[in-house]
C-alpha cells in the first residue's frame, strides 16, 4: 500500500488530489455534535495543502436514497473542516455536476474543496458494477491522484472507495495507515492477556467478530442490549429487555465454544432495570431498580450493567495487555444509565494495556462522557470496518488501495 509520503515525494504540486474522507458525523439539525472524524482526516489534508496540491475532498453522510436530501448535506462539515484547517474550504453543491466542475476548476495550489454528499448519486452505492464504475469515472475527471483516508467506509464496495482507486494513481492517507497498523496489533503478535469488551444492541451485529475472537482472545466481556440474548440463552428471565430470540442457539454455541477453548466469557451479574425507556431529550431522571441478572422482572427491561458488574469488569480489565472495546454497556446517552459505559472506559484507562476503542457508539461515548481521547491507545473512526477486519474479512477499500 503506497503511503501519502511516497505520493507527495513523487510530486503533487499543482495536481488535483481526490481525498476520500469519512465525514459521516452526527448532526442535530445543522449542528455537528461530534467532529471526531473531521479532526481525524485533517492532518492528511493539511499535508497535501502544504505540498501545493489542489485538494478535492469527498465523503458520504447518512443514508440518503441516491438523490439530494438537504438533511444529509455536507455543508456543515465543510464549515467545520475549514475551521480546523484554518483556511476556507469551498463547498460544491453537487458531486459531479456543474458546481463540482466549476469549484474544482477554480482551485489554486494549496486550496481545498469539499464535494456534496457522494450518496446523493445512486451510482456511489449501486450493487450494479457498471453503474458504480460509471459514477467512479465521472469522479475521476475531477482529479489526477487519489488518496483513500475514509477508514469508516473501507468495508463498503462503493464507487469512491472501491472503483475510483483503480482509475487513478493512489495512496493511503495517514488515518488509514494508522488504523490498519492498530488492527494488525490486535490480530498479530498480541500482548496478553487479550481482553475484548463487546456491547451495543444486537448479537447479530457481532456474530462474525465473536466467532473469530474466540480463537484469539483470553477474555470476552459482554454488555449492552446484546447481553440479554446471552442471559436468555442461559435460561434467565430477561423481561422486556432487547432480545434476539433467533440468536439464542448461536449464543449457546459461543458459550460452549468459549468453555472448550478456555476463553473466559463474562456476562453481567447485575443490571439496572426499568419499566420505561429513558427520556433521552430532556434527560428527566429515570426510575430504576438494580437486580441480579438472573432476576429481571417480567415487566422490566435492562438498560445498563449494575454496580457489581462494573466492579467485575474493571477487575477483568486490570491485568490486560491488550483491550479492544466496541459497543456501550447501556443507554449511555442518559446520565442514569451511563455508569456502565463509564466504568469500562475508566477500566481501559486504569490498565497498562494497549487500548483500542472500536469506533461508532463507543467512540462517541468516550467523547460525550468527557474522557480524554488521547489517554486511550487508539480511538477508531470506523466501528463497522474495525469489526469486519477483526472478523478476518477482506475489506474492499483496503484491497483497492493495495492494488
Amino acid at each position: 500500500m503506497k503511503t501519502i509520503e511516497e505520493l507527495i515525494e513523487a510530486g503533487v504540486e499543482g495536481k488535483r488530489v481526490f481525498v476520500r474522507a469519512d465525514l459521516n458525523v452526527p448532526l442535530d439539525g445543522a449542528t455537528i455534535t461530534d467532529d471526531g472524524r473531521i479532526r481525524a482526516v485533517a492532518p492528511t489534508i493539511a499535508k497535501l495543502v502544504a505540498a501545493g496540491a489542489k485538494v478535492v475532498v469527498a465523503s458520504h453522510l447518512g443514508r440518503p436514497k441516491g438523490a439530494p436530501d438537504p438533511q444529509f448535506s455536507l455543508a456543515p462539515a465543510a464549515k467545520r473542516l475549514g475551521e480546523i484547517l484554518g483556511r476556507e474550504v469551498v463547498f460544491a453543491a453537487d458531486t459531479v455536476g456543474d458546481s463540482a466542475k466549476a469549484v474544482v476548476a477554480a482551485l489554486g495550489d494549496g486550496d481545498v474543496a469539499l464535494l456534496e454528499n457522494l450518496r446523493f448519486n445512486a451510482g456511489e452505492t449501486s450493487k450494479d458494477d457498471a453503474e458504480r464504475k460509471a459514477f467512479a469515472e465521472q469522479l475521476a475527471t475531477l482529479a489526477d491522484l487519489y488518496v483513500g483516508d475514509g477508514f469508516g467506509a473501507v468495508h463498503r464496495k462503493h464507487a469512491s472507495v472501491y472503483d475510483l482507486p483503480g482509475l487513478l494513481p493512489h495512496a493511503a492517507g495517514d488515518l488509514i495507515a494508522t488504523e490498519v497498523g492498530v488492527l494488525k496489533k490486535l490480530t498479530e503478535d498480541v500482548k496478553r492477556p487479550y481482553v475484548v469488551v463487546l456491547g451495543g444492541a444486537k448479537v447479530s451485529d457481532k456474530l462474525g467478530v465473536i466467532d473469530n475472537l474466540l480463537k484469539k482472545a483470553d477474555r470476552i466481556l459482554i454488555g449492552g442490549g446484546m447481553a440479554y440474548t446471552f442471559l436468555k440463552a442461559k435460561g434467565h428471565e430477561v423481561g422486556i429487555s432487547l432480545l434476539q430470540e433467533d440468536q439464542i442457539p448461536v449464543c449457546l454455541n459461543y458459550l460452549a465454544e468459549a468453555e472448550k477453548r478456555g476463553v473466559e466469557f463474562v456476562l453481567p451479574v447485575d443490571v439496572l432495570v426499568s419499566a420505561e425507556f429513558p427520556d433521552l431529550k430532556g434527560k428527566t431522571p429515570a426510575t430504576y431498580d438494580t437486580v441480579a441478572s438472573d432476576g429481571i422482572p417480567a415487566d422490566k427491561e435492562g438498560l445498563d450493567i449494575g454496580p457489581k458488574t462494573r466492579e467485575l469488569y474493571a477487575a477483568k480489565l486490570a491485568d490486560a495487555g491488550t483491550v479492544f472495546w466496541n459497543g456501550p454497556m447501556g443507554v449511555f446517552e442518559h446520565p442514569d444509565y451511563a455508569n456502565g459505559t463509564k466504568a469500562v472506559a475508566q477500566g481501559l484507562l486504569d490498565s497498562d494495556a494497549f487500548t483500542v476503542v472500536g469506533g461508532g457508539d463507543s467512540a462517541a461515548a468516550v467523547r460525550i462522557l468527557g474522557f480524554d481521547e488521547n489517554a486511550f491507545g487508539h480511538i477508531s473512526t470506523g466501528g463497522g470496518a474495525s469489526l469486519e477486519y477483526l472478523e478476518g474479512k477482506s475489506l474492499p477499500g483496503l484491497a483497492a488501495l493495495e492494488g
